[in-house]
């Protein structure tokens, strides 16, 4: 009686996961995303080291939209190339982005360690901006041997 009672539990527990499983990947196959990739597993943004990126920003092909996202204190004391200074920490950020940058060319930004662009990545790539993120910002840069512009 009791392995009976035990075997009926562990058939119920089984049968509630597969339903609960099956639920879950429905909901996700229901909603895929352009290139059919399930939305919770899609990139939100692309991170890369310094020398990919410096290879992306300087590619006349790429068209590239190259972001600073840091204060204006920090771009004065130098920035990498013709970069475009919008801080993510100001109130207005995604609005200023929207206003200057093109949603139809890509979006290369950073910061000083990666964690200020990282933010400003999700925050564009929300708003429909394909965008390639600085892993370890100006301090990979600069520990890379790469100069800044002042």
């Amino acid at each position: 009686m009791l392995l009976t009672t035990l075997l009926m539990i562990n058939v119920k527990t089984l049968f509630t996961l597969a339903v609960v499983f099956l639920l879950l990947v429905g909901c996700i196959t229901r909603f895929r995303t352009k290139n059919n990739t399930p939305p919770l597993l899609a990139p939100a943004y692309t991170t890369v080291g310094v020398q990919e990126f410096q290879n992306l920003i300087t590619d006349p092909d790429v068209n590239i939209q190259l972001l600073d996202v840091r204060s204006r204190d920090e771009y004065d004391d130098g920035h990498i190339g013709v970069a475009q200074l919008i801080d993510v920490n100001d109130e207005d950020f995604v609005d200023k982005a929207l206003a200057v940058l093109d949603m139809q060319r890509p979006v290369a930004v950073y910061c000083r360690s990666g964690r200020r662009s990282a933010r400003a990545a999700r925050l564009l790539v929300d708003k429909g901006f394909k965008v390639t993120n600085l892993d370890g910002g100006v301090m990979a840069w600069l520990d890379a041997g790469k100069s800044l512009v002042k």
